[in-house]
């Protein structure tokens, strides 16, 4: 599991692997294991959400659900509930998406 930022997210969903955290993602994917995503970041509803919904339809992909961080003052800025990161890891080794990913 990896607390992923804007810049990680859109790495991933554009199979660019350059950082610590990309090589470990797709060492994982190349293994046929779960990767559990906890997404924070200020541009999760405006240029991150094509990247969101590309890993979403992509096998082995896994959000901790997310909700927006402050509707009035960061419109765009989503942040992952953590209070549900283990049972969105139970769920993702069973090769199933917690939902509501949305709150």
């Amino acid at each position: 599991m990896h607390l992923v930022l804007g810049n990680t997210l859109s790495k991933l969903a554009n199979d660019i692997i350059d950082t610590p955290a990309t090589m470990a993602a797709k060492s994982h994917l190349r293994n046929n294991l779960p990767i559990v995503i906890a997404i924070s970041t200020n541009n999760g509803l405006g240029a991150n959400a094509e990247n969101i919904g590309k890993l979403l339809n992509r096998k082995n992909y896994y959000f901790v659900p997310f909700k927006q961080d402050n509707p009035i003052t960061k419109p765009r800025s989503i942040v992952a509930d953590f209070d549900l990161l283990i049972k969105t890891i139970e769920y993702a080794l069973q090769g199933e998406q917690i939902n509501p990913i949305l709150l």
